[in-house]
């Protein structure tokens, strides 16, 4: 990487951080202003092109935006909404793949089958990343939004096996649907037997390292490690990374370890806002190539790939109207964790939610340069421009007219369900607090004071979460209180501010220690989270 390169990067860092703050300003996603930025960088002359290894792409972007996402839902999430994603992530890539194949085998000339499978591949799976990132900003359902999670995860997986089962049989010039088969199956057998195995050692092992910081660096290299790990023993790195995330997700969590939750969520929100930003930068960088690639041939460049988009948008809105249909006939009572579509007005979200990003570029740009003839990568450039006008086209124009799509339809989140199911944990949290002081009071003689205290805030607890839980004739009591505490949190925040600036000035004086300074100053510091 040359220098120029490294100031780039540098760019898309800076412009990752800033597009969080602009974009909530302008009402626009923080990947739409990235992708922009990225095109703007491309059309000046003294910004260098883009020079990343192709073998480097994949192993470097999708582990931590995958595990970033994963920490985001849950195994019995999952379970829950397995029809719908097997319905979306797994079927629909399928339909997508073989529809975009078809068309563009027919239209391009000198595009083997192979290669169009590989296209059809690249463009299948609509980005979790972009999708979330869109929707979550418009108050839509909540079920809305875990389906296209959900959807985002495991098409990811789909869409990469199908990509490289096709890349295999571009680059060998032969192909056989039974090793394909085979090598399906023990490519997801070898995944999941190494995220789990990875998942398992790394639990073990952050109860072991203790310190908050040590078990944060560790979840930053597992996975990579789970990635990596995976490919090289002939498995899927990504179901591989999607595996060990779910288990850590699942069963990698200490109630009382509080430092390490707070350090471990605020981190991953530092590395999914960074690698996104710089994810979707690229996106608009790669119009470089794109351009290169057009030049002398734009019409046939342009009609190819605005087929290939039509068969992309038209296809996901023919899959889900009878997908959705499907799915809430064969949804019954039982299946209460199941989240679906209610309507076609959030069917029709659902379809627009369909925005291409980071996966589809970061397959792009590792196609394979040459075959194993040594002959180059069969129509390579125009499958870039495609790509490209794939993924710019659903991002910009889907993105930036979803917020208007939505208004229209009038598709709103249920925010009375969330608050119902926020009340009902804070009954569980005050019940459970009072039934451990309880417990306390039978084996410690708690003077009667301390207990009357003591019981005033186990029930503070589930009033703080939801102060709906009062009854009427105590809420203004309880409004009143809680007015009383937040101007005590108050004055006990300017104190502790003022301790820590003193502490702050020491450190600078002669003869301080600057570790028993920071120690002391980490000691404010968690006293004030508390």
């Amino acid at each position: 990487m040359t220098v120029d390169q490294l100031a780039l990067l540098f760019a898309l860092l800076l412009g990752a951080v800033v597009s969080v703050p602009v974009g909530e300003r302008l009402r626009l996603p923080p990947p739409v202003l990235m992708t922009l930025l990225g095109i703007v960088l491309a059309l000046l002359d003294f910004v260098p092109n883009v020079d990343v290894p192709p073998e480097f792409i994949l192993p470097l972007v999708l582990p931590p935006l995958l595990y970033a996402a994963v920490r985001r839902t849950s195994w019995r999430q999952f379970a829950a909404n397995v029809r719908p994603i097997l319905l979306l992530a797994v079927a629909l890539v399928f339909v997508t793949t073989v529809c975009v194949a078809v068309v563009a085998h027919a239209i391009v000339p000198g595009l083997p089958l192979a290669a169009a499978v590989a296209l059809g591949a690249l463009v299948a799976p609509p980005d979790p990343v972009a999708a979330t990132a869109v929707a979550g900003k418009l108050g839509l359902p909540r079920r809305l939004v875990s389906i296209l999670e959900g959807e985002g995860l495991f098409n990811d997986v789909t869409a990469i096996v199908l990509y490289h089962v096709a890349i295999d049989a571009a680059v060998s010039g032969t192909f056989s649907p039974w090793e394909a088969g085979l090598d399906l199956v023990l490519s997801t057998v070898v995944a999941v037997v190494v995220g789990l195995a990875l998942g398992w050692g790394t639990d073990k092992l952050m109860t072991l390292l203790g310190d908050p910081t040590l078990q944060v660096a560790l979840t930053l290299l597992v996975p990579f490690a789970s990635y990596v790990l995976a490919e090289e023993l002939h498995g899927s790195g990504v179901l591989g990374v999607l595996v060990t995330a779910l288990y850590l997700v699942e069963y990698a969590h200490d109630a009382d370890d509080v430092m390490a939750r707070l350090a471990g969520h605020t981190f991953w929100d530092i590395v999914d806002t960074l690698v996104t930003g710089v994810a979707f930068g690229l996106v608009g960088l790669e119009l470089h190539n794109a351009v290169d690639t057009a030049k002398g041939h734009w019409g046939e460049l342009l009609t190819w790939a605005a087929a290939v988009v039509g068969v992309v948008v038209m296809v996901r809105l023919a899959w889900l109207l009878p997908a959705t249909w499907l799915t809430r006939r064969l949804h019954t009572a039982r299946d209460v964790g199941e989240d679906i579509p209610l309507s076609w007005r959030e069917t029709v979200v659902m379809w627009w939610s369909g925005m291409r990003g980071v996966a589809s570029v970061a397959l792009v740009l590792a196609l394979p340069l040459e075959t194993e003839s040594g002959a180059e990568f069969p129509a390579r450039g125009e499958m870039i421009f495609i790509a490209f006008g794939v993924v710019l086209t659903t991002l910009l124009v889907q993105g930036l007219t979803l917020p208007w799509l939505v208004n229209r339809l009038g598709v709103r989140g249920d925010t009375g369900r969330e608050k119902e199911f926020e009340r009902q944990l804070a009954i569980r949290a005050t019940k459970v607090a009072r039934r451990k002081l309880r417990e306390i009071e039978d084996v410690e003689d708690l003077p009667e004071e301390l207990s009357e205290q003591m019981l005033r805030r186990s029930y503070d607890i589930g009033l703080r979460i939801s102060p709906d839980l009062a009854e009427d004739e105590r809420r203004e009591a309880t409004r009143e209180r809680a007015r009383w505490l937040r101007r005590v949190r108050r004055i006990e925040g300017e104190m502790l501010s003022a301790a820590r600036h003193e502490v702050l000035t020491a450190r600078s004086e002669q003869g301080a220690d600057p570790e028993v300074v920071d120690r002391v100053l980490r000691h404010l510091d968690v006293r004030s989270l508390r």
